[in-house]
């Protein structure tokens, strides 16, 4: 009893305490994003839009001088990577600065703006400061003369979509866009998806010759700030002469260098980086590549994919399950084969043991050669299919292998059990979302195989001890890499392993300690447990 209570107390702070932190969060909003009304004073309303979006470097505002005589000023304010440039320079920038030539237009600034820009497409006068901020999220541009209490939206949206799709992130179900090698495409195709005033993108510039820009991207207010200031001092800290591309940065930002496991998360899908930011988490863009990262990183996200989120929770869940199954498979089964068929033949059915010992008679190589000749010519032929041009690649592979594995069965090289248990861990390899977390699978399945060879199952379980402590070691920018699981997570374990219906997960994972917990209301739960 004295235990339910506890836990009632708890949730009623854990419920006050987020009001309070939803309150604050309501009313900074109203405070920035409100809607204000527009000044008359030009740079009053220059401000105001700085201090709503940030220092985002690409956040442009520009004054022009569009009566000399007394020094009128117009200001124009958008975001530099989701306009049309041209239509901007030409149809709005050029029209403006002609203005002043005209004696007839000094009557009525507003209105000789007004007339003259007409042909830049689509114009409204805005609301208030609110309707202007969302204009310009949405890639439109502003127009404020200084002494009217006027704007004027202006559609001059540049936002295309994207000339690829993604190579290494195939789905069934979700968008087809993915990352650019131009940084600025990439910085407005996340700005299209997160139309969000506290979006917050630093530029940093590293190499000394290249000279390459890298942008740091989170949401304020919801990002820790400690984990944004750790990554950006991390960046800061790399001196080299050419960054060439955003790997050179992973392996220079990441916790531990000697582990196989990846400590940072690389995709190449915007919807996939914008998810990542409204969990909390930092994205890393680089100039030159269509690859994000996103830090920090723990095991299990390596095992999502974005269509995860796109399909009913029990289809994702059941996917889920799958590629956990699949990593066991391939991690686990060329050493499990070694090791029943070297040390314990006892484990297994007498049916089996024996068709796997007439398989093997023909054999002249112990189980480890065995295993190993496969899996290195199956390594060969991923690496061979990847490198060769795409349509030929694939076939390479398929048939490369039915070739190999037949010629070497019938040679008498390998058993047919051999080859079958090669290519249940060669497919389940590639359920694995992410391509760098599935390459350490395939590194560690060799240390498990030669460890099986020498100590039989005991070598198994020592070597996967081994991984499981190490695992519970490492950390990515200061987060436990297994949590929700160590150190348990309750909330956050509703998406791991298995994925909760959106109804549920109504809160942001606590690993990453957002400022803002909440990512959606929890009425119903409230007024429940007001009631008891």
């Amino acid at each position: 009893m004295k235990n339910g209570s506890f836990r009632i107390i708890r949730r009623s702070k854990d419920r006050k305490k987020n009001k309070v932190l939803e309150e604050r969060y309501q009313q900074k909003l109203e405070e920035t994003v409100g809607n204000t009304e527009i000044h008359e004073n030009l740079d009053q309303n220059l401000e105001y839009v700085k201090k709503v979006l940030g220092e985002s470097y690409d956040l442009i505002t520009r004054k022009l001088i569009i009566d000399q005589t007394d020094d009128r000023y117009a200001g124009i304010v958008y975001l530099d990577d989701m306009v049309n440039k041209d239509l901007v320079h030409q149809f709005i920038i050029r029209p403006l600065v002609s203005i002043g030539e005209s004696k007839d237009a000094m009557d009525d600034l507003w209105k000789a703006a007004v007339d003259k820009i007409v042909e830049a497409g689509e114009t409204k006068p805005a609301d208030g400061m609110k309707s202007v901020i969302d204009a310009i999220l949405s890639g439109d541009t502003i127009l404020f003369i200084d002494g009217y209490k006027n704007a004027l939206i202006m559609g001059s949206k540049g936002w295309y979509n994207s000339l690829r799709e993604p190579r290494s992130e195939h789905l069934v179900r979700g968008s087809r866009e993915g990352f650019t090698e131009t940084l600025s495409f990439n910085i407005g195709m996340i700005r299209h998806r997160l139309k969000d005033p506290d979006l917050r993108i630093k530029m940093l510039s590293l190499g000394k010759r290249t000279k390459t820009v890298v942008n740091l991207l989170y949401i304020e207010g919801v990002a820790d700030p400690k984990i944004v200031n750790e990554v950006e001092q991390r960046i800061k800290r790399i001196e080299i002469d050419g960054v060439l591309e955003s790997g050179y940065i992973e392996e220079f930002i990441q916790d531990q260098i000697w582990s196989p496991f990846p400590q940072l998360q690389n995709t190449e899908r915007p919807d996939a980086v914008v998810s990542h930011l409204l969990e909390g988490k930092v994205a890393v863009l680089t100039d030159g590549t269509p690859h994000a990262l996103i830090a920090p990183a723990v095991f299990t996200q390596f095992y999502y994919s974005p269509e995860d989120y796109y399909e009913r929770y029990l289809i994702a869940t059941f996917l889920r399950l799958i590629r956990l199954i699949s990593l066991f498979a391939a991690l686990l089964l060329p050493a499990l084969y070694i090791a029943f068929s070297s040390f314990h033949p006892e484990m297994i059915p007498s049916k089996f043991a024996l068709a796997m010992a007439s398989g093997r008679s023909t054999v002249p190589f112990p189980s480890i050669v065995e295993a190993l000749m496969m899996e290195f010519s199956v390594e060969v032929l991923r690496e061979a299919s990847i490198r060769l041009p795409g349509p030929i690649g694939p076939t390479i592979g398929i048939v490369g292998a039915l070739v190999i594995g037949e010629a070497s069965v019938s040679a008498g090289l390998v058993s047919p059990a051999m080859v079958i248990v090669v290519a249940i861990t060669t497919i389940s390899s590639y359920a694995n979302p992410s391509y760098n977390a599935a390459i350490s699978v395939r590194l560690l399945r060799f240390p498990l195989m030669i460890a099986a060879t020498v100590f039989g199952l005991y070598g198994i379980m020592i070597g996967v001890m081994l991984i499981l402590l190490h695992l519970v070691e490492l950390r990515s920018f200061g987060v436990p890499y297994v949590a929700p699981y160590s150190p348990f997570q309750g909330q956050d374990s509703k998406d791991s392993l298995f994925r909760a219906p959106w109804q549920w997960m109504n809160k942001r994972p606590v690993i990453f300690r957002p400022q803002n917990e909440r990512r959606q209301p929890d009425m119903e739960r409230e007024k429940r447990e007001d009631q008891r």
